[in-house]
């Protein structure tokens, strides 16, 4: 079983969680999970958000940044994670302690609703966005 990487130093281009991410870029069922992290830890998924930018079983696979910072650290995913042995102890610190030099939306419930804004007519800038997504990634189609 491989090892997720730690997040990346910043929450990636297209990142859901980005206030500068135009709306409309990713398919419903993509928006749906953001806020189900707003949960108390106890009732949040155990599974871990996972970059856009990779395939989830790609040898460069990582954690979501805009995840990691937009919930903090009381996440259960990673927890589970480390446990099972996913990530090692260094991920897991990098999840709890990581902070965003760019702004995210303070929730995922806010970032869901930004990113549905504009899901039916999607601009100019995310149509970019997701021609860029759409040459990385296999297993997951933008909107």
């Amino acid at each position: 079983m491989s090892s997720l990487r730690a997040p990346a130093p910043r929450p990636c281009e297209s990142c859901p969680y980005r206030r500068d991410v135009p709306s409309g870029v990713w398919a419903e069922e993509e928006y749906d999970k953001l806020p189900r992290y707003d949960a108390e830890t106890p009732h949040q998924p155990a599974s871990m958000f996972q970059c856009h930018q990779h395939d989830p079983d790609s040898d460069m696979a990582r954690v979501c940044g805009g995840w990691a910072a937009c919930h903090g650290p009381d996440l259960l995913a990673p927890r589970i994670a480390l446990i099972e042995g996913r990530i090692d102890p260094a991920t897991f610190q990098a999840i709890t302690a990581y902070t965003s030099p760019v702004p995210l939306f303070a929730t995922g419930t806010q970032a869901a609703a930004h990113g549905r804004k504009d899901i039916d007519l999607p601009g100019e800038d995310a149509e970019n966005a997701m021609t860029k997504i759409s040459r990385n990634r296999n297993s997951i189609s933008p909107h």
